[in-house]
């Protein structure tokens, strides 16, 4: 399926058509059509203090000639992406992956960190399926659900456990509308599409680990 091409700080993921995508991105969240996902990469300079970022990255989107696309923002190298793509039966699911874990949190607790330690993990799947709204809306949970795992086998240790995300994370989830309304686990939708995210997101996670010399996979105290 592919689609994917870099050109620092964006990473872009071409749909191939104009699909229906349900995310809680800042520029386009919920209900809306799209046929691209791009990534712009960003260090702390880019975002000062009291910074509007939304009209931010509106401006940035107008300047790339990608107002019509919906945005993720990341700090981690955009280069250093995963794309999955996994087939069970008649469908095939394509996950693309970044991975940065230095905010990173387990779900019912908050970490006090330092200003511009902003990590995060940006999730993007497109599915050859056509789905109803409420179809899509399982596939989110199950995407969520495949990014959880992943970080938690990652082994990140926090106080309070294995980290299970970062703060800022983001996930979309494309699709042809179509006739299906569920994609649970015990469907080729749901495990085509579980299956690609955990696996993008685990080498993410395996990889941004490596680089970080004073951390340790497989340990918590909590």
């Amino acid at each position: 399926m592919s689609g994917v091409t870099v050109n620092r700080p964006w990473l872009r993921f071409d749909l191939g058509a104009e699909m229906q995508v349900l995310s809680w991105a800042i520029n386009k969240p919920g209900f809306v059509r799209a046929s691209r996902i791009i990534w712009r990469e960003v260090r702390n300079a880019d975002l000062p203090k009291d910074l509007n970022v939304r009209a931010w990255l509106d401006n940035e989107l107008r300047q790339h000639g990608s107002l019509d696309a919906i945005a993720f923002l990341t700090s981690r190298n955009v280069t250093a992406f995963h794309d999955i793509t996994t087939q069970v039966y008649q469908c095939t699911a394509q996950c693309v992956a970044t991975v940065g874990l230095s905010n990173s949190e387990r779900v019912g607790h908050r970490v006090q960190r330092p200003a511009g330690a902003w990590g995060t993990i940006n999730v993007a799947v497109r599915l050859d399926r056509g789905l109803t709204q409420t179809g899509l809306i399982e596939a989110l949970s199950i995407a969520t659900q495949a990014r959880t795992a992943a970080i938690m086998d990652a082994g990140l240790a926090l106080p309070a456990g294995k980290a299970t995300g970062t703060g800022t994370d983001c996930i979309a989830v494309a699709a042809p509308v179509g006739p299906d309304d569920y994609a649970g686990l015990h469907t080729d939708i749901g495990e085509a599409l579980g299956a690609a995210v955990y696996r993008a997101t685990l080498f993410g996670a395996r990889d941004w680990l490596a680089d970080q010399p004073n951390l340790k996979e497989g340990t918590t105290d909590g």
